[in-house]
């Protein structure tokens, strides 16, 4: 009985946990979706999870100058509107003071100091009235307080996608990724199978070592590797900041962990099979490439996930090998770009984030199936 009920909790307990990682994974990613369709104003006075709600601002106008006067009745009057056309804004309050933008409800009429009243209608317009004529170049300033109704609006993708040089990165980011990721699972795949199944001189020696890069930091490898591609390059002729050199770096960057995860999955494939292809005629390269790849395709999968997250989300290794120009400026050197000189474009940002992560989340919903029987599988067996 208390294995039954220890057994239960532990069982709440990891259902517990996996909802607070969905929620802490979610709700952010949720508040940059909402965020990216709403209207750039909305954005500024009120977060994201009151999207749904009327929101409230305060603002400021000047009624027309004194030259704009008629006279009706023997009033001076001054007419207009505070906002501008098109808005959706709706009046609720306004004052003439600073400390009381709130003074008067919208649509009932102020007394003002010597007669002079003021009326501001919830659509903005304005009547501005006095006994003896107004002077004065500049109109009276009025301050208001202003509700909206929830907008959303695809502008902000417009915006990025078109005018802040978004789509050209976007392009550049998947030139970089898809070969970057196809590179290292053709080599490492070959690799995995000569390394599992094929004896020859070395071989332990060739383990340890695709074991030992592992620990390799990124960071102390980048210059190093930079000099001998750009030495290598210069006497071939080509030049330093080329798509090529960076699909080799992230092919050498990811090779270690991709031969070291197939190995393990490839290796706990069974002997029987082999030793019947083997029987059969059948040579390396047949039984590599009709057998252990279609057996192989979770690891495959678990493996693109993996390196297609960690390539489009590079940084670093984009700007040693790349560069910074415009025409070459991958999505994340963008996004950091947008940063420094839109820093306070909350639309801007919010949806730039949101087209960064969008192409992850596509791959990885895509393939998410396999993600988790490739990494455990030849978890106990290996050869």
């Amino acid at each position: 009985m208390a294995a039954t009920g220890k057994s239960f909790a532990q069982r709440w307990g990891v259902h517990i946990a996996v909802l607070l990682i969905v929620i802490v994974w979610t709700v952010p990613t949720l508040g940059i979706l909402v965020s990216s369709l709403r209207d750039k104003d909305q954005i500024a006075v009120s977060g994201w999870w009151t999207a749904l709600t009327t929101s409230s601002q305060t603002g400021q106008g000047r009624t027309d100058a004194a030259d704009a006067q008629v006279e009706q009745g023997g009033r001076f009057v001054i007419s207009g509107n505070l906002l501008e056309e098109g808005t959706a804004l709706r009046i609720t309050a306004f004052g003439t003071r600073i400390q009381e933008p709130t003074a008067h409800e919208a649509g009932t009429v102020a007394e003002l100091e010597d007669g002079v009243t003021l009326q501001v209608n919830d659509d903005g317009s304005y009547v501005y009235s006095s006994p003896v004529a107004f002077e004065g170049r500049r109109g009276e300033r009025v301050f208001f307080e202003a509700s909206t109704p929830p907008r959303f609006t695809t502008e902000n993708y417009e915006t990025v996608l078109f005018s802040e040089g978004i789509g050209r990165s976007f392009i550049n980011s998947l030139t970089v990724t898809i070969p970057a990721t196809i590179i290292p699972i053709l080599i490492a795949a070959f690799a995995a199978y000569a390394l599992a199944w094929m004896r020859f001189p070395g071989r332990a020696i060739l383990i340890a070592v695709v074991i030992g890069l592992l620990v390799v930091p990124l960071q102390m490898s980048l210059i190093p590797l930079l000099k001998l591609y750009n030495g290598v390059g210069a006497f071939f002729g080509v030049p330093a900041k080329t798509y090529l050199g960076i699909w080799l770096a992230h092919t050498g960057f990811g090779l270690p962990f991709a031969i070291y995860l197939l190995r393990s999955y490839i290796a706990g494939l069974p002997r029987e099979i082999m030793e019947s292809a083997r029987i059969d005629g059948a040579s390396d390269f047949e039984i590599f490439v009709k057998i252990v790849l279609p057996l192989s395709f979770p690891v495959l999968a678990s493996f693109a996930i993996f390196q297609f997250l960690w390539v489009w989300n590079d940084l670093l290794v984009a700007m040693v090998f790349l560069g910074s120009g415009s025409s070459q400026l991958v999505l994340t050197g963008k996004l950091n770009a947008l940063l420094g000189s839109r820093g306070g474009d909350w639309e801007i940002l919010t949806t730039s984030a949101f087209v960064t992560i969008i192409v992850p989340l596509i791959v990885f919903f895509s393939l998410q199936r396999y993600f988790v029987r490739g990494l455990l599988a030849g978890s106990v067996k290996g050869g």
